[in-house]
């Protein structure tokens, strides 16, 4: 992943980062310490919709493994009030 210095950017604008980007993500440092990644909108979309669907898998395999109990939102209310 390429780094920038948040003073790069404060100098040379957003611009000094489109080089950048064009290699992937973007991980800009601020006091010598990592801050913030940045993406293009299409890496953004597609990790999300990555993360979209490890979640769904995640959930289909919970349910399949028995690790989900139909029931209502007070059923789940009481359990709560009850501590588990």
């Amino acid at each position: 992943m390429n780094m920038i210095a948040a003073q790069e950017i404060k100098r040379r604008g957003v611009a000094a980062l489109d080089t950048l980007l064009d290699q992937g993500p973007v991980r800009i440092v601020k006091n010598n310490r990592p801050r913030y990644v940045v993406m293009r909108e299409a890496e953004f979309e597609l990790m999300m919709n990555d993360l979209a669907e490890a979640r769904l898998a995640a959930s289909e395999a919970d349910f399949k493994a028995g690790r989900i109990r139909k029931g209502t939102a007070a059923d789940l209310m009481a359990e709560l009030r009850k501590g588990g």
